[in-house]
């Protein structure tokens, strides 16, 4: 993943960004020792952007999409209330199991339920009602246009939807590979869409801001 910012400056957002729990410094070494691709796990930055949303959003249910090792699930669930739910949904065997083994030792850990399956399957299978307040999604980029269609139906008026990696390291300005193709195709369909408002911020590898009116 290329980010769009020196290395420097990038490090410094990062100390200027509210430490997490030193569980989490401990989650992101072990990803980082011993998962392929740990470069997936977004960082402190992002991790305290996403915790800040959901506590401006006033969320009480939030949907993930892309458990990886739990680093994004758990800075979330820190933000919700104590009756509040996190439903985080992954098909990796092996990283969700890391992801619950750092639940189980985390307060908020208890406001998560893991999903394994297919993400897709899980989302279209849910009711519309009761809604979510937050959705994070930062799964499998190809179809990043059929989750929008699966989750919008399922979100609050006013919810928030946050979609990571849309910049795909500049790859979404002449798409090639279908992650490209994917993730271009959403920025579109959700930059036309008058249902919702939207930003897209340049924090890593982009993430879009997308809020049901």
């Amino acid at each position: 993943m290329k980010l769009f910012v020196p290395d420097d400056v990038e490090q410094y957002a990062h100390d200027h960004t509210k430490p997490l729990a030193p569980l989490f410094d401990e989650l992101r070494t072990y990803t980082y020792s011993n998962v392929a691709s740990p470069q997936m796990q977004v960082g402190r930055v992002e991790g305290s952007l996403l915790q800040m949303l959901v506590a401006l959003c006033s969320a009480r249910r939030v949907l993930e999409i892309g458990t990886f090792t739990g680093y994004s699930a758990l800075c979330m669930a820190e933000a919700l209330p104590d009756d509040g739910e996190l439903l985080t949904c992954d098909n990796d065997e092996e990283v969700t199991a890391i992801a619950a083994q750092f639940f189980e030792r985390h307060p908020a850990g208890r406001k998560i339920t893991v999903k394994l399956g297919d993400a897709l399957d899980t989302v279209q299978a849910l009711p519309n009602e009761p809604f979510f307040d937050l959705v994070f999604v930062d799964a499998d980029k190809s179809r990043y246009p059929d989750y929008y269609e699966a989750i919008v139906p399922r979100l609050r008026h006013g919810g928030l939807l946050v979609f990571d990696n849309v910049l795909w390291s500049g790859e979404v300005l002449a798409p090639e590979t279908e992650d490209a193709k994917g993730i271009a195709a959403l920025n579109d369909r959700i930059t036309a869409d008058e249902q919702v408002d939207n930003v897209m911020l340049t924090v890593r590898d982009g993430v879009m801001l997308t809020r049901k009116r």
